[in-house]
C-alpha cells in the first residue's frame, strides 16, 4: 500500500499491528509505514526474524495440507492475524476443495482487514475474539456458523503460545482439543531462542507483548494425550522436510509440531 491509506474504516494506520508486521515480513502488501518501522526495529535486533516468520508460515501450510490429506476439512486458526498468501485455507483446499476455515484474532482492526481479504466466501470467516477465552471462542456464533466440532478439525495455535507461560498454554490446548472430535489435529509453533541474550534484547525491542522462550519439553506438554505426528517436535523447516530435530547452531528458530486426537489417522512424512 504505497499511499498508506487504510482500505476500510476502522483500520488504524498510525499504530503498529503485530498482524501487519508479520504480513510485511512475509512479503505482503497489507501493512503501513508504522508497521514497517516496528518490523525494521525488531529485525535490527534479530536479523533472522523475517526468516523465522516465513519458516513458521511454511510449517502451518504444510501441516494444514497433511491434516487435509488425513481427512480434516475444517480449521480454526487462533491468533491468526491477517491471512497470508497462500493461507491455511488455500493449502487445505488444494486437497479438499470445500475446506472451511475460521480465523480468530483479538485485534479488531486485524479482523476487519482479514474480513476484507477473505471476501464473501461462505466457507471462511474472520472473528474478533480472545483465544485465551476458549469457552467464548468455541461458543461464538460466527465460529459455529463455519465449523462443526462433531467432525475432525484442525486447531491451529501458530506463533502465539510463546506469549504465555507453558502451563497456561498446555491448559489452553487441552481445552480446545476437548471440544474437538477424534481425528482432529492440534498444530502449534513457537519462537525459540537458544541465545538468551538475544531473546532479552528482542523482548526490549518488542514493546507490544511479553514472550516466553519455550523449548521442546514445553511443547511436548501441550501435546499430552495426543498422538504426535512424525517427524515430531522440531524446527519448522525441518518439520516440513520430514527431517525433525533442531539445527545445531541457529541462535533463534521456530519450533513446531502437530498431533492428532486419538481415533484418527496419523500420516507419515511426505517423501
Amino acid at each position: 500500500m504505497a499511499d498508506d491509506k487504510p482500505p476500510v474504516a476502522g483500520i488504524d494506520a498510525t499504530r503498529p499491528s503485530v498482524a501487519r508486521v508479520y504480513d510485511y515480513w512475509l512479503g505482503g502488501r497489507d501493512n503501513f509505514a508504522v508497521d514497517r518501522e516496528m518490523a525494521s526495529r525488531m529485525a535490527a535486533v534479530n536479523p533472522a526474524m523475517p526468516r523465522l516468520v516465513r519458516a513458521n508460515r511454511a510449517f502451518l501450510r504444510a501441516a494444514a495440507t497433511r491434516a487435509a490429506a488425513a481427512g480434516v476439512g475444517q480449521f480454526l486458526d487462533l491468533g491468526a492475524g491477517l491471512p497470508a498468501h497462500p493461507a491455511v485455507h488455500d493449502a487445505a483446499r488444494a486437497v479438499i476443495p470445500d475446506a472451511r476455515a475460521c480465523y480468530v484474532d483479538n485485534d479488531p482492526a486485524a479482523v476487519i482487514h482479514a474480513g476484507e481479504l477473505l471476501g464473501q466466501d461462505q466457507g471462511l470467516a474472520a472473528i474478533a475474539a480472545d483465544l485465551t477465552d476458549p469457552d467464548a471462542v468455541l461458543a461464538h456464533p460466527g465460529v459455529r456458523a463455519v465449523l462443526d466440532f462433531g467432525r475432525p478439525a484442525g486447531i491451529i495455535l501458530g506463533a502465539v503460545l510463546h506469549f504465555m507461560p507453558a502451563p497456561q498454554a498446555a491448559l489452553l490446548c487441552r481445552r480446545y482439543m476437548s471440544e474437538a472430535a477424534a481425528g482432529s489435529w492440534l498444530i502449534v509453533s513457537a519462537g525459540h531462542y537458544r541465545d538468551k541474550e538475544l531473546a532479552a534484547r528482542l523482548q526490549s525491542a518488542a514493546t507490544h507483548a511479553r514472550f516466553w522462550n519455550h523449548d521442546e519439553t514445553a511443547i511436548a506438554s501441550w501435546l499430552s494425550g495426543l498422538d504426535i505426528v512424525p517427524p515430531g517436535i522440531g524446527e519448522a523447516t525441518r518439520w516440513v522436510a520430514g527431517a525433525g530435530g533442531v539445527p545445531a547452531s541457529e541462535p533463534a528458530f521456530a519450533l513446531a509440531a502437530a498431533a492428532v486426537k486419538p481415533g484418527g489417522p496419523v500420516t507419515a512424512p511426505s517423501a
